[in-house]
Formats: structure tokens, sequence, C-alpha cells
């Protein structure tokens, strides 16, 4: 069913891709670009969701707090000025492929 758990997702893992499952942490909306805090009980990791994959963004656009997701996508680097060292996964994202809703 997934392939990591979130809090261990680090950047020994960019360009690999990875499949996560958990709850809803919290949903942003950044003017045409998803992101979703995914938790579970391993801790957080950041996922983003992008109009290129029409499917999984219009879904994310659905989404709310503690909803149950599982991702598919790569892993990669946040862009400088994202990092957010007060997260063990602080430092990587994941630019989803695929996400279904349980």
């Amino acid at each position: 069913m997934r392939t990591h758990n979130c809090g261990v997702i680090n950047e020994d893992l960019v360009d690999n891709e990875v499949t996560l499952c958990g709850w809803v942490h919290r949903r942003r909306d950044h003017g045409g670009v998803i992101f979703i805090d995914l938790r579970d009980v391993k801790g957080i990791a950041q996922v983003v969701i992008d109009p290129d994959t029409p499917s999984s963004f219009s879904l994310a656009e659905t989404v709310r707090s503690e909803y149950v997701l599982r991702i598919t996508g790569k892993v990669r680097l946040r862009p400088k000025g994202t990092i957010n060292e007060d997260m063990v996964t602080g430092r990587v994202e994941v630019l989803v492929k695929d996400l279904t809703m349980s």
C-alpha cells in the first residue's frame, strides 16, 4: 500500500517515486498549486499537487482536514526560501502524480 512513512521522507530519496498514506493535517491553496501536509504515525510530509495532474488536482480541491489519502509522487528538494528547519522532512516535498481518497 505504501512504500514509506511520511516522517522518513528526506534528501536521500530525492528523485525517487514514493507512495504515502495518511491523514490531511493541513491543506493550503496558493493560487493554482495545492499543498497538503500529510500525517501518519511517523510524522508529516509536504505534498504538492499542481494542475498538470488534472484528476489529482480536482480531487485535492475537495480535500479537508483529517481526510485519508494515498499519494504517489516524486520526492524533490523544496525551492530555496521554502525550507522548514522545524520539520524533519522540511527540506523535501513530494510532487504528486496520483492521489486517491479512502
